[in-house]
């Protein structure tokens, strides 16, 4: 079994800042990729940001330059780090993170997801 547990999120006015974490925990090898999504109402679930094992990073436009993944790879976490923040990134957070088990199977696992509130 291999689980993700989430961390943060809450409430934050325009503008302010919010960090989400999220824990790995279980059976596992190794963990290619560390991500988070997030789903609004009304909307389907999108890619935030990811970081694969290396280092390198990928980000949706929309949050270029705002938002700031990071990796702790032993500790198997990954946080996300939201400055600059909008209504429009009022959603759900989930963390994802594609992961290669101790029976070598590669498997995609998400978290239960934290919720981001942006609004005065």
């Amino acid at each position: 079994q291999v689980q993700l547990v989430e961390s943060g999120g809450g409430l934050v006015q325009p503008g302010g800042s919010l960090r989400v974490s999220c824990a790995a925990s279980g059976n596992i090898l190794s963990i290619n990729v560390m991500g988070w999504y997030r789903q609004a109402p009304g909307k389907e679930r999108e890619l935030v940001a990811e970081i694969i094992s290396g280092g390198s990073t990928n980000y949706a436009d929309s949050v270029k330059g705002r938002f700031t993944i990071s990796r702790d790879n032993a500790k198997l976490m990954v946080s996300l780090q939201m400055n600059s923040l909008k209504p429009e990134d009022t959603a759900v957070y989930y963390c994802n993170a594609r992961v290669r088990d101790r029976r070598y199977r590669d498997l995609e696992v998400w978290g239960q997801g934290t919720l981001v509130t942006v609004s005065s």
